[in-house]
């Protein structure tokens, strides 16, 4: 089974397959990177990746899974990286790639959904990534985008038995937004910044966990000047 940097790194044992995590993080915080540590590891241990891209662009995307020593080229063509563009059309552009989004309106994402994420056999090996869902508060209605997730997005993805990571900025959206995403999720993990003598130090916990155990103790986290790949400090 392939393996969840970080989070499993927290946790007694593997994170079941069709799990819905939630990432709740500071927009200061290490997020991305640590997003793409897990991306990468999530590969390297034999996973497939769909990858939501809403913040950044593909290429941006790909560029830091370089540095993690990922061949994205070859993955993507042999299926194992999916990278959606989502992140062009929040500019009002359209994207040249291979997998991209004409609208980041809901009733045109269930069209998304009903088309591509409903097909195909069970997943377990996959890991399907939600960057920034809170790109969405642009677009649409706070409760529809999160009915959206709650009755589309999230379904979609359990029913093909994929493991999901979804990451929503803190502090920016109304406390129904953060009640309803966490009553469905199976875990919530938390990125925080904090300044500690002056020093801004990055932190994570897993603040609950439904199918294993885990440490919910808060603990730092040491960025790599060369390739920022994201890991425990011990």
């Amino acid at each position: 089974m392939p393996r969840i940097p970080l989070i499993e790194d927290l946790s007694t044992g593997p994170v079941p397959a069709g799990s819905v995590l939630l990432a709740e993080f500071d927009a200061a915080s290490q997020w991305y990177n640590a997003l793409t540590t897990i991306v990468a590891g999530w590969l390297k241990t034999g996973g497939k990746v769909q990858y939501y891209a809403f913040a950044h662009s593909p290429e941006s995307v790909r560029n830091q899974l370089v540095r993690l020593g990922i061949d994205t080229e070859e993955l993507e063509n042999n299926g194992a990286l999916e990278i959606w563009d989502w992140y062009t059309t929040t500019l009002g552009q359209v994207s040249k790639e291979k997998r991209g989004a004409d609208s980041l309106k809901v009733a045109d994402l269930s069209i998304h959904v009903s088309q591509v994420r409903m097909k195909g056999p069970l997943a377990t090996d996959t890991l399907a990534i939600g960057e920034d869902i809170s790109v969405l508060d642009r677009f649409n209605d706070e409760k529809n985008w999160v009915e959206y997730e709650l009755a589309r997005s999230i379904p979609a993805f359990k029913v093909r038995n994929m493991t999901c990571l979804r990451g929503v900025i803190r502090d920016v959206h109304s406390s129904l937004v953060y009640k309803r995403l966490e009553s469905v999720s199976d875990g919530i993990i938390d990125f925080r910044i904090k300044t500690e003598s002056e020093e801004v130090v990055n932190m994570i916990r897993i603040r609950t966990m439904r199918n294993v155990g885990f440490d919910s103790r808060w603990h730092r986290l040491r960025i790599s000047h060369e390739n920022f790949e994201v890991t425990l400090e011990e």
